[in-house]
Parts: C-alpha cells; structure tokens; sequence
C-alpha cells in the first residue's frame, strides 16, 4: 500500500508526539492519561523474549507498582519511525532513563533502546501495541536524599 507523502509524515509525527506523551505522563505519574496512550491488547517485553504482560491495564499496574516511591526521568531520541500501512507502523527510540527511589533503596540510570509497534485506532488516535524495552547499559547509583518537586501535567 503506498501512503501518500503528507500522511506519511503526519503519522509519524503524530506517532512522535504520542511517545513525548508517554515519557511526561510516566514521570508525573499521571496514571489515567498514560494508560490512555496503549491499546487494550497491549503486550509489553521487559529484558526478555517472553510477554511481562499482555494488556494495557496489566501494563500501567505493573509500571504504576515498580515506580510508586521512584522520581523518574524517562527521555527517548532519535527515533526511526516506518509506517507498515495507514494504521500500523514500528518505530524504534534509544532511551536513557534515572530511576531514584530511596524507599526502596535503590538507583539507577539506564540506557538502551524502545522497540514498538502502533496501532491507529478507528476513531484516528495512534496508540502503542506493543513495546520491547531493552538496556544495554545500567549503572547502579547511590539513591538520592534530594527533594524533588513535581508539576501537575497539562491537560
């Protein structure tokens, strides 16, 4: 199927902005929103070949747990987006992520990439289906004492 220049590059902008999306809701915590962003058959693989979970609400419960006490930064960049067809593309995203939860007296920052599929859903709104995290490199860091502050995300 050839998909004409300009839906091409609104799709993967589209795609773009929906992946700033994910990594902002993640380190605010904004729960709801966030689970907004995945299909409802979501499958998620962390470090591994096989499926962590298999739907987008088993996906945010399994994030929301592991992060509770955390202050997060998520970033991704340079992303390698290819539409498959109008409503299916892949893309991939090198990510770097810090991870500071003293409750549970551990930190860390990781580097690594994101690998994806999207799906466009019938009302046009592209969401993630599937998502592969795997780090290439995680450096163990004393955890912080700091004080952070945290800002409401826009709606």
């Amino acid at each position: 199927m050839s998909i004409a220049a300009l839906e091409r590059l609104e799709a993967i902008e589209a795609i773009t902005a929906l992946k700033a999306r994910y990594f902002r809701l993640l380190d605010t915590k904004d729960w709801a929103s966030f689970r907004a962003l995945f299909t409802d058959d979501m499958v998620f693989y962390f470090e591994s070949d096989a499926p962590k979970v298999r739907s987008g609400d088993e996906f945010v419960a399994f994030v929301r747990v592991r992060l509770a006490t955390a202050t997060t930064v998520h970033q991704g960049h340079m992303p390698e987006i290819e539409l498959l067809s109008a409503s299916t593309a892949r893309g991939t995203w090198a990510m770097f992520d810090w991870v500071d939860d003293p409750d549970q007296n551990r930190a860390f920052q990781g580097f690594g990439h994101y690998r994806e599929l999207y799906r466009r859903d019938a009302d046009g709104t592209w969401r993630i289906a599937e998502l592969r995290l795997s780090r290439i490199r995680v450096d163990e860091v004393e955890p912080s004492r700091a004080q952070t502050t945290s800002t409401p995300s826009p709606r």
